[in-house]
């Protein structure tokens, strides 16, 4: 199978259900933005820190296609067969992050970002997940999008920042609290 295929050579693509849309279309970038969320998730996942979390960052990848999948199908394209988000995948995000959030001191400043590189890659992920979130968000107020969609990628950028954070404690990299300047 060849990987090009020519037909967006003139700037539009197909959706699921046949349509074709610009490129530069609100639902073309909320997929783009996903896709690129799950490059940061396989950068992650590779990470040595990461050896115990590998399947479970795997399963997080498999839940952003599906999640593309859904941003890539035409609205009212009912039929076109997909894989489904379920509520339970939100649950397991917030039962890791209690596991882990058990691990670690408590929060009582903002963090910056940094430390370790891998630390830094999960802070890279949490605001790419949260940019698609956001344009997701915006593209719902344009056309229905599925509010799990919405509510996971809310649920994945909390779940990036506690990980950083565990990478942080398990690499003893420093985790540096934001201190505002005084006047």
């Amino acid at each position: 199978m060849k990987i090009y295929t020519k037909t967006g050579d003139s700037g539009t693509t197909s959706l699921l259900g046949g349509a074709r849309v610009s490129k530069a279309h609100i639902r073309i970038e909320a997929y783009g933005t996903v896709d690129e969320l799950n490059s940061y998730i396989g950068l992650l996942r590779d990470q040595e820190v990461n050896s115990s979390r590998k399947d479970f960052l795997k399963a997080i990848q498999d839940r952003l296609f599906t999640i593309g999948a859904d941003l890539a199908t035409e609205p009212g394209k009912d039929k076109v067969v997909k894989p489904d988000l379920f509520e339970s995948d939100i649950q397991l995000l917030e039962d890791a992050m209690d596991e882990m959030d058990e691990k670690l001191p408590a929060l009582k400043s903002f963090v910056l970002p940094g430390g370790h590189q891998s630390v830094s890659f999960s802070h890279i992920a949490r605001c790419v997940c949260r940019r698609a979130e956001r344009i997701s968000i915006a593209l719902n107020e344009e056309e229905p999008v599925s509010p799990l969609v919405i509510q996971y990628l809310n649920r994945l950028s909390d779940y990036l920042f506690v990980l950083g954070r565990m990478m942080a404690q398990e690499l003893q990299a420093e985790e540096v609290k934001w201190e505002p300047r005084k006047k």
